[in-house]
């Protein structure tokens, strides 16, 4: 009777578990860049390009991207191929030292922001 008793509770915990709704994520994080966080890329790159851990709303995302001395560059517009990436079409950039600051806003409308540097040894 009690091994019974036991067989149902254990069914019983398995069956909770399995109605239970999948834990949410809560914020979109960097997943990946390219070029890649830290790196340094022999030729400029013509488009930063971003991948988050969940998908973003494009509208309420930004990315800018600084020289050595912080000086904003005009860059495209805003690209979404994805629902978790985010493209940022660059200007011819010339050799040096370059920081992308990013900061998004998942589906579930939380914002996360970052920064990262990248280094161009030729244009």
């Amino acid at each position: 009777m009690q091994k019974h008793a036991a067989v149902i509770i254990l069914l019983i915990a398995l069956g909770v578990g399995l109605l239970a709704p999948p834990a949410a994520r809560a914020h979109a994080f960097l997943d990946h860049a390219d070029p890649r966080v830290g790196s340094t890329v022999r030729a400029a790159p013509g488009a930063v390009s971003l991948t988050f851990t969940e998908p973003v709303e494009a509208s309420f995302c930004r990315i800018d991207v600084h020289d050595a001395h912080g000086q904003a560059f005009s860059a495209g517009v805003l690209e979404h191929p994805k629902p978790e990436e985010l493209r940022l079409p660059l200007p011819v950039l010339s050799a040096g030292r370059y920081t992308v600051h990013w900061t998004v806003t998942s589906v579930d409308t939380h914002q996360t922001e970052g920064r990262f540097e990248f280094t161009v040894s030729a244009p």
